[in-house]
């Protein structure tokens, strides 16, 4: 016996719905957003919800990056998630969630991140 029309569509619906999701969970490591090229010593806010920290990239070398799990940028060492020598001339896979926001400290070093 044949399959049904709905059947058929059922079908489609379903394998729609799994590459979605495989693609969703594709750009969560990758990171979809990008923050500007920081050249100076500064404290920015990067995104005040949660997200996931995908890499890091280290354009000229300096002190350190480091970032913190706040939505604030008065920032205490209790929250700190990642901090990176400015050394690492490249990219730096990270890999980290964070929950509240994400706050990026550059020492001297010029660097950009990606995020979700």
């Amino acid at each position: 016996m044949a399959a049904s029309l709905d059947d058929i569509l059922t079908t489609q619906k379903n394998g729609v719905q799994a590459i979605n999701a495989y693609v969703s969970a594709i750009n969560l490591h990758a990171g979809t957003n990008n923050t500007k090229k920081v050249a100076a010593s500064t404290t920015f806010l990067v995104k005040s919800s949660s997200g996931w920290l995908a890499n890091v990239s280290i354009i000229s070398t300096g002190d350190i990056v480091t970032f913190y799990d706040t939505n604030s940028t008065t920032n205490t060492t209790g929250n700190e998630i990642c901090v990176i020598p400015g050394t690492n001339l490249g990219v730096v896979q990270i890999q980290i969630p964070f929950a509240t926001g994400l706050v990026m400290k550059t020492g001297t070093p010029t660097a950009s991140a990606t995020y979700t």
